[in-house]
């Protein structure tokens, strides 16, 4: 079995998979709202390959937190093959983002896990495959984006046999 032990969420290192939306340095933000808010514009880009019939729509997640132990088993894995996906928490203490590379099939050798705190949200790029959200330590509520034109070219999804591949939780 692959253990795969997740890491603090760096921009950097999770440029491959998706953006990583949060506040940066003070100095780089701009002034908004007429001075009553500052911005860091252009985090992330929202894609659309879905074609004129697609909608970017928002839906809420509400995640129970993982209370099974510091090993989560990878048994599922899905994408959205023409569409950016955004997870922005609206209550969320920890979450773990599961995900891997790959084409057809995702590509377990690659697959990479990271834990987010604080006010940070998260894209997976189109095409990219990922785990269902997990909540860590409390119920978590986020916002969802993503064009879909409600057919099965929305999203793909492959089980993953048991035992193949887990991920750690690193203790808080």
């Amino acid at each position: 079995m692959k253990t795969v032990v997740a890491q603090p969420i760096e921009r950097e290192r999770y440029a491959p998979y998706g953006s990583l939306v949060a506040a940066g340095d003070e100095h780089t933000a701009r002034s908004a709202n007429h001075g009553t808010a500052q911005a860091w514009d252009a985090q992330a880009v929202l894609e659309s390959r879905r074609g004129p019939a697609a909608r970017c729509t928002a839906s809420l997640f509400r995640c129970q937190p993982w209370n099974e132990g510091e090993l989560v088993p990878v048994l599922r894995l899905e994408r959205h093959p023409s569409s950016t996906q955004l997870f922005a928490p609206m209550r969320a203490s920890r979450f773990l983002v599961v995900v891997a590379r790959g084409g057809d099939r995702p590509d377990l050798s690659s697959l990479d896990a990271f834990v987010v705190e604080g006010p940070c949200a998260i894209t997976y790029a189109p095409g990219v495959w990922h785990h269902p959200m997990i909540a860590l330590d409390e119920t978590a509520d986020f916002v969802n984006a993503l064009f879909s034109d409600g057919t099965d070219g929305d999203c793909h999804e492959v089980a993953i046999a048991p035992g193949l591949v887990q991920v750690q939780i690193p203790p808080r």
